[in-house]
């Protein structure tokens, strides 16, 4: 029997571990694999193939059964991920089902999963915007929180070495917040996003409108082809799955990269239990995993563990991975696991039309839109609220098109152009969230999983700080749309719960005290150093910019780092 278990665990022994297959995961991949270690990536969802396993992705609408649309009763199945904006019956196979895969809500949060190969990378907006110190030392300046241990300097080789993989859409803007990259050519703005950028201009100079840079290869063929993909064809139905692979994801990219090597090998299906640590040893030896299908507990072994499982997944993990060294959470010893949790605010939002510009239209589509960067709070502290927002911009010419009438009548409606109405533009706020101790997550003490794992329990809320922000938002957009000569001007605020953004950030944050963090300047757990972390749960904070390109620069970062100090 020992020689069998001796067998069995030597068999089930790689050079590292990554638990997660999504946008980190992947990258996390790529980096062991082409650097040599025996690599296994545990996928807790089904197996989806790039192409292959994109059921939906070349459908007419009217080859949709419901032309597109989601019905009522799954809605009411599903009342958290059908609220999601990318849910609809061209992608839903792509999301969990709420009814499988219950959590508490101690405060509303809808939280969005995707649990497959490639998690939520077949579905994200892929906005990729670099961090700087703005952010970095954001915490540091502005008294929250605790600060990051590392600075732009520090991450900006690793941005580069990411989006010249990657295949980044965009424009050298020379904005000292949102720093330049490594950029394939970019998506052009609107007449009307172009107009607003020159008013902008003349009359607010602090304030920029540039083209949004995203994650789809506008040149650069030859290289790209190696990965299998090629142009972005601006279809515009990215959340299906792209046959193309014309937006990066780590089905069409890091995946097959790594697998190409002959080091990855994959399990699905594979739901992480928790970290396995050895006392004796002082460091963690292996993951348990439980076949989401026959409930069996299986055990795998490696010297270097990534967690990359989602920000709120991994904090599930680490705490539910236990030992008599870490009673209360793996790496918990700071008390800080599972807290200071934060997310991006995006409720508020504005419209209007502009009667100008009736020389222009629009044609064709684009993948992006234009961002407005932050202009708040940016060197000093000028509002009553702390940090600041940036907002996605866009612009489009209305059109109405008459289809009255019957027979003859209807076909010479139906032959006549679209009649062109006003500009509408439109305009959402992406606000950065203050973490605090009580926004947090943790295992609920009774309720459990099909698996047995804690469901875990979610409580973290809007504050005083994010009203005041939605309050100045929509107050400096309508302050500008009217200045614009913009009319029919609409503000909202959906107040819908947290989540939505699917941003969650933080719980075991990167910090440089020990006795306040969880993670030290390379993502490594302080008392546990080959355990990684370095999906969304690592952040210290929440910028305004989206953070999947940071994940995956603190990834590639972090794999460098350890392969070179593996023992």
């Amino acid at each position: 029997m020992a020689n069998l278990n001796i067998k069995s665990k030597k068999e089930n022994s790689y050079d590292a571990i990554v638990i997660g297959s999504g946008i980190s995961g992947g990258w996390a991949a790529k980096e062991f694999c082409e650097k040599g270690l025996n690599t296994l990536v545990l996928e807790r969802g089904r197996e989806v193939k790039h192409v292959k396993d994109y059921p939906t992705t070349n459908m007419m609408p009217w080859e949709l059964e419901h032309r597109g649309g989601i019905l009522q009763s799954v809605k009411e199945e599903n009342p958290v991920v059908s609220r999601c904006y990318a849910y609809k019956e061209d992608t839903q196979h792509f999301f969990v089902k709420d009814t499988e895969h219950p959590y508490v809500q101690e405060k509303p949060f809808d939280w969005i999963r995707g649990y497959q190969t490639g998690g939520k990378s077949l579905l994200w907006a892929r906005q990729v915007q670099r961090w700087s110190d703005f952010d970095f030392e954001g915490p540091a300046r502005d008294g929250f929180a605790v600060d990051w241990p590392i600075r732009y300097k520090d991450l900006a080789p690793w941005y580069s070495h990411v989006e010249k993989f990657v295949g980044v859409s965009g424009n050298k803007d020379g904005k000292a917040n949102l720093p330049d990259g490594e950029f394939l050519p970019p998506f052009e703005l609107t007449a009307g996003e172009k107009y607003f950028k020159e008013f902008l201009k003349n009359n607010y100079p602090e304030r920029e409108i540039v083209v949004a840079r995203c994650a789809h290869i506008t040149g650069n063929q030859d290289f790209y082809a190696k990965q299998g993909r090629t142009l972005c064809q601006n279809r515009t139905l990215c959340q299906r799955g792209c046959p193309f692979g014309g937006y990066f994801s780590s089905n069409s990219s890091t995946l097959p990269w790594a697998a190409q090597t002959g080091n990855l090998t994959m399990h699905h299906h594979a739901v992480v239990h928790s970290i396995i640590y050895d006392d004796e040893k002082g460091k963690a030896t292996g993951v348990r995993v439980i076949d989401a299908q026959t409930k069996e507990m299986k055990e795998f072994y490696a010297d270097i563990i990534f967690v990359n499982a989602s920000a709120l997944n991994t904090n599930l993990i680490l705490l539910n991975s236990t030992s008599s060294r870490f009673p209360n959470g793996l790496g918990n010893d700071s008390g800080t696991l599972g807290k200071y949790v934060a997310f991006h605010n995006y409720r508020a939002g504005i419209s209007a039309e502009y009667d100008g510009l009736k020389e222009y239209t629009t044609e064709g589509r684009r993948p992006t839109s234009g961002y407005f960067p932050r202009f708040r709070n940016l060197h000093k502290q000028e509002t009553n609220f702390l940090r600041g927002y940036a907002a996605g911009f866009s612009s489009g010419r209305s059109t109405h098109s008459d289809y009255s009438g019957i027979g003859d009548e209807l076909e010479q409606s139906m032959a006549k152009a679209p009649e062109y109405g006003p500009w509408r533009m439109g305009s959402h706020m992406m606000g950065e969230t203050i973490p605090k101790e009580e926004s947090q997550v943790s295992l609920d003490p009774t309720l459990k999983d099909e698996w047995g794992i804690p469901q875990l329990k979610i409580s973290m809320d809007y504050d005083d700080n994010d009203e005041a922000m939605i309050k100045d938002y929509l107050e400096q957009m309508s302050e500008m749309f009217e200045a614009a000569g913009f009319t029919n001007i609409r503000t909202r605020d959906d107040k819908r719960a947290p989540g939505l953004d699917i941003h969650e950030m933080g719980g075991a944050r990167m910090g440089k005290d020990p006795k306040t963090s969880v993670l030290n300047e390379w993502n490594q757990v302080h008392a546990c150093p080959n355990v990684y972390v370095t999906d969304g749960a690592c952040m210290t904070s929440t910028s305004t910019q989206n953070p999947s390109l940071t994940y995956m620069a603190f990834t590639a970062r972090a794999v460098d780092h350890a392969v070179k100090n593996r023992g």
